[in-house]
């Protein structure tokens, strides 16, 4: 790989726990891939022998049902880690949703680099808790918003960590950024179905809390009354 000290995330990855010559010595362990749209890096109950930075693009995660449904269960965004380190299978899919570049490393290799620097240990763990919480705030979500607190929630969240992440933002009343779901997609996130998500777009816009100049992009227009939707 290119040196780390050009990394968009550096200061926001795991590695960022790390001193500079223990960021080179992680370096050379690792390699770039780059992964086009629909294209997967994990395969749910596959062994898990690879784990990752996400460097640049969206990564949704996903698992099948019985019946051959896909359900969507997270999306990793740049600076977030995906990957099953010591041992296991991995439990979903890991698929892009946009362009992306992850950082990848061989998961037997990272995990003996982890266990001699505590550090990396350190931080994979503040990651995991966080994504715990992360989880139990999208159970509530799931199981107790009507429809339309649902849909309102999805675009404050998705607004928070696309806008932070390098899109396009205006301000604290007027962000605008490009989802990289499409309506289905968003549907299975939300556990609705895609006319119920697309009337409450509808609604919305109408409403003159968001505006919609196309298919994905998004300009939430009022903020304050999207949060007082979303419950």
């Amino acid at each position: 790989m290119s040196s780390c000290d050009t990394c968009l995330v550096r200061n926001r990855a795991i590695c960022s726990a790390l001193s500079g010559a223990e960021v080179e010595a992680l370096n050379t362990i690792g390699r770039h891939r780059t992964l086009e749209p629909g294209q997967s890096l994990i395969w749910e109950d596959d062994e898990s022998i690879l784990v990752a930075n996400v460097v640049e693009g969206v990564l949704k995660l996903s698992t099948g049902t019985e019946d051959g449904r896909e359900q969507i269960v997270g999306v990793v965004y740049p600076a977030d880690f995906i990957g099953r380190p010591f041992g296991g299978r991995t439990g979903h899919s890991v698929t892009a949703l946009t362009s992306a570049k992850v950082c990848v490393f061989g998961r037997r290799d990272f995990d003996e680099f982890a266990r001699n620097h505590p550090a990396l240990e350190h931080k994979l763990l503040e990651r995991t808790l966080a994504e715990l919480e992360r989880t139990r705030s999208w159970m509530l979500l799931l199981g107790r918003k009507s429809a339309s607190e649902k849909v309102a929630t999805f675009l404050i969240d998705m607004s928070e960590r696309l806008v932070d992440t390098g899109c396009e933002g205006d301000g604290a009343s007027l962000s605008r950024f490009e989802l990289p779901f499409s309506r289905q997609q968003v549907a299975d996130v939300l556990g609705l179905t895609i006319e119920t998500v697309s009337r409450q777009f509808t609604r919305l816009k109408s409403e003159g809390v968001i505006d919609l100049p196309s298919r994905r992009e998004i300009v939430i227009r009022n903020r304050d009354e999207l949060e007082a939707q979303a419950g």
